[in-house]
């Protein structure tokens, strides 16, 4: 391939990145407006829209240069000539990083993720950016102090020009100074501080998010105000989130990502990673929407963990799952999930429900209770690093998805996700207060994937996993379904004594049915779990209770899930219940 074809090719692909980008900000843009209008639906509708947006933009990418060879496939030559073409029109582009990762995808599409060379891929990025770049023109900042902090807020909001009127900010106002003095740090009090804010909301569900960072001295948090709609038409802030924990849990893998508009995404996650100081960039770059680039940073960082850590792979800690087989890397916070070529019976689903059911919790409002995953394809890990008990198991269990060569082990198909600690493990080791707490966020995560229209289908508690934050989230995809295509029943009285001795049920079961009331069997079966769920989350098991939110998904009605604690909504802090 010639110069000028490798430029054209290399032209076609940014040139259709640019098309994929503007598309992604436009739906991106469209947030406030579905935010002022209460278009829940719209909501939901527009983040899967712009998952989607990626796929397509790539396919079409490949067509075009497949018409631009004359039909002709690709071959590595002609791509590393087209790759060094693409450098040169990177150098002064704003957003090469997420366009390197949007050539990757091209890239490992076009050879359909195999026999591929590490150097014609942005492996690395190929430019870095300024350590502190300038962050003028995406942010505000303001010198105030406690005094002043009123009006210095009523100034920004007046900035972001909300369609809708605040029903009672001077009050929300006040909320937000006396929280700061109550809950924010000694200094604050007899000095100036300073505010930074990105100059444009963050929208996730039914929430727009103003986010800052405080600084003072030599300290740095989090400044972030949930704003909401009230039930008279007007806008109120809810709470103010000034610990980096309640941050790292707002920007959770567990969540759906933000509607942010961000020309320049790098520049925003400079900007946000003070505020995170456990989340690694891939996480930030994810909790954005920019999911795709987030795979390319969270490869770069496992390459970086491989040189620096001499552990082993081996099995991940808890029960063996009947589809998955899960590996860790003990120095890596993250899990490897590897499809089983045969489930352990009575599993019936087949792979491709499994990868389906996957692809629905990529694209579905996860409201904080399921965790994100990402999907790699022949995924390379050097041999000399995988245990011996791994790789037997890996083997036996999914022979169809290894290949050895030479010193490495290439996974034709895996998922990765965060670790967490197994729910089961947790419970026996917990005390009574931790177990009580563990139950109770058991309860929420099954009652708010609920709402958001989920049905976990296999609720044992190997399922669930507990976060550094001790929050409970679900991780096991494949038995999960849409509420409304669950028939909730009770069970039917017997009709004779001896119907409770059969093995076998008395009343006839389709397919669909679920009844809450055996729940009980296999979740209650510790006295002490017993004992902490009976007195937090009983209308789990009355069919009724499911039966209620189902008429409530009918109705269109969207609950309320807030990310950070209720206790820390200002209305339950100060005296306005409800």
């Amino acid at each position: 391939m010639g110069p000028s074809s490798a430029r054209d090719m290399a032209q076609i692909i940014l040139t259709r990145f640019d098309r994929f980008y503007r598309l992604f900000l436009d739906i991106t843009l469209g947030a406030k407006d579905r935010f002022e209008a209460q278009d829940w639906l719209g909501v939901q509708l527009a983040g899967r829209q712009r998952i989607r947006l990626y796929d397509h933009h790539v396919n079409e990418t490949l067509q075009a240069m497949r018409e631009r060879n004359g039909g002709a496939p690709l071959d590595q030559d002609c791509l590393k000539s087209i790759k060094q073409a693409f450098n040169d029109l990177l150098t002064d582009y704003d957003n090469f990083e997420i366009a390197e990762s949007f050539y990757n995808s091209v890239y490992r599409r076009s050879f359909r993720h195999q026999n591929i060379r590490a150097e014609n891929l942005y492996v690395h990025s190929f430019i870095k950016r300024a350590p502190d770049p300038d962050l003028s023109a995406y942010s505000w900042t303001y010198q105030t102090s406690l005094a002043q902090l009123n009006s210095c807020l009523q100034d920004i909001l007046a900035r972001l020009a909300f369609g809708l009127p605040f029903s009672q900010l001077e009050r929300d106002l006040n909320y937000v100074c006396r929280y700061l003095k109550e809950y924010g740090p000694d200094g604050l009090q007899q000095g100036d501080f300073t505010l930074t804010f990105v100059n444009t909301l963050f929208f996730r569900n039914k929430g727009a998010y103003l986010v800052g960072r405080l600084e003072q001295g030599g300290i740095l948090l989090p400044f972030i105000l949930p704003i909401l709609h009230d039930d008279q038409g007007g806008l109120y802030i809810d709470t103010l989130i000034i610990s980096t924990d309640d941050a790292s849990i707002l920007f959770g893998f567990a969540r759906a990502y933000f509607m942010v508009y961000c020309p320049v995404p790098a520049l925003l996650v400079h900007f946000l990673r003070p505020l995170f100081p456990n989340k690694v960039d891939y996480e930030i770059y994810t909790a954005i929407g920019c999911q795709k680039h987030g795979k390319t940073e969270f490869y770069r960082d496992f390459l970086h963990n491989l040189h620096q850590s001499r552990d082993k792979f081996v099995l991940a800690p808890g029960i063996k799952g009947m589809v998955m087989s899960v590996f860790t890397l003990p120095s890596f916070e993250v899990v490897f999930k590897v499809i089983k070529d045969k489930f352990t019976p009575p599993k019936e689903v087949n792979h491709e429900t499994v990868k389906a059911k996957y692809r629905l919790v990529k694209q579905h409002d996860r409201v904080g209770r399921m965790a994100d995953t990402l999907e790699f394809s022949n995924f390379e890990l050097p041999l000399r690093r995988i245990g011996d008990e791994l790789l037997a198991e890996l083997q036996t269990v999914a022979p169809s998805l290894l290949q050895i060569k030479g010193d490495t082990l290439v996974i034709r198909h895996l998922y990765t996700e965060r670790r967490m600690t197994p729910l089961n493990i947790y419970l026996e080791q917990a005390s009574d207060e931790a177990l009580a707490h563990a139950v109770d966020e058991y309860g929420n995560a099954i009652k708010q994937l609920a709402a958001a229209n989920i049905f976990p289908g296999d609720m044992l508690f190997k399922n669930f996993g507990v976060t550094r934050h001790g929050r409970v989230i679900f991780y096991d995809y494949d038995e999960i379904v849409y509420m409304t295509e669950c028939n909730f029943r009770d069970i039917p009285p017997a009709r004779y004594p001896e119907d409770e001795l059969s093995a076998e049920p008395w009343y006839s079961v389709s397919p669909n049915d679920i009844f809450p009331e055996e729940f009980a069997t296999f979740l209650l079966s510790s006295p002490r779990i017993r004992k902490a769920f009976a007195h937090q989350h009983g209308e789990l098991f009355t069919a009724e209770y499911w039966r209620g939110l189902q008429r409530n998904i009918e109705a269109g009605q969207f609950g309320d899930v807030f990310p950070y604690r209720r206790k820390r909504r200002f209305r339950y802090l100060y005296g306005e219940q409800g």
